[in-house]
């Protein structure tokens, strides 16, 4: 069966550890004394899993929010030089929100 990152995280220890036993790669020697943090990336390497987990914006152009935010980092930069201070909190907050969309679109 393959595993994903996402399916061996959501496993407990014991489960991970039943996994490992039947595996024969040096990654996972001594999965008996190892604890998740250890045993989930000697398990990745033994099965050859990637690590990462990629996350998808769903109902966002994330282009467009990105496009937006250099925009906003240019306007920023001006702003420190002319010592707007005004302006500058108004573009931090921008920012601020933009940032946030993007993070709670995500899934």
């Amino acid at each position: 069966m393959a595993h994903t990152y996402h399916d061996l995280k959501l496993k407990t220890v014991a489960e991970l550890r039943e996994l490992a036993k039947d595996l024969k790669d040096d990654a996972v020697q001594g999965y008996s004394q190892m604890n998740k943090e250890r045993l989930l990336p000697a398990l990745c390497h033994a099965l050859h899993v990637e690590m990462l987990e990629h996350h998808v914006a769903v109902g966002l152009d994330k282009e467009a929010v990105k496009e937006k935010m250099r925009a906003l980092k240019e306007e920023r930069q001006r702003a420190l030089e002319a010592h707007d201070h005004p302006s500058l909190k108004s573009i931090r907050r921008q920012m601020h929100h933009l940032n946030h969309q993007i993070r709670s679109h995500m899934s």
